[in-house]
């Protein structure tokens, strides 16, 4: 759903460094395989997310000699997502509001 990746990936990185593949196996195990994103999709956003210093990154050298750039949350980035957690909550507890309504009666053709 629309707007839901920068706190999505923020979260994940809440929990530690992580490289791009990581958030992507991450966000797809934790939501049951429901959400899911394409490389296509999470390097573009990370960039993005550096960029407004919500993120840092480091490079990591693997025993194989391969090199990943591992992404880490920044000060601003904590702030971010808090803020962002919140009006998470506020919009969630809303729309509860209105699909918890009671049974779900058509308006059209009742007599």
């Amino acid at each position: 759903m629309k707007g839901t990746a920068v706190p999505l990936v923020l979260r994940i990185l809440a929990q530690g460094p992580q490289h791009g593949y990581g958030i992507i196996q991450e966000i797809r195990e934790r939501s049951g395989g429901v959400v899911e994103f394409t490389e296509g999709t999470i390097y573009p956003l990370l960039h993005t997310l550096e960029r407004e210093h919500l993120l840092s990154s480091s490079w990591e050298v693997l025993p194989s000699g391969r090199r990943r750039k591992l992404y880490s949350l920044t000060e601003t980035g904590v702030q971010r997502l808090t803020q962002l957690t919140a009006d998470w909550r506020q919009f969630r507890s809303a729309v509860d509001a209105i699909l918890s309504d009671g049974e779900v009666v058509p308006r059209w053709g009742l007599s």
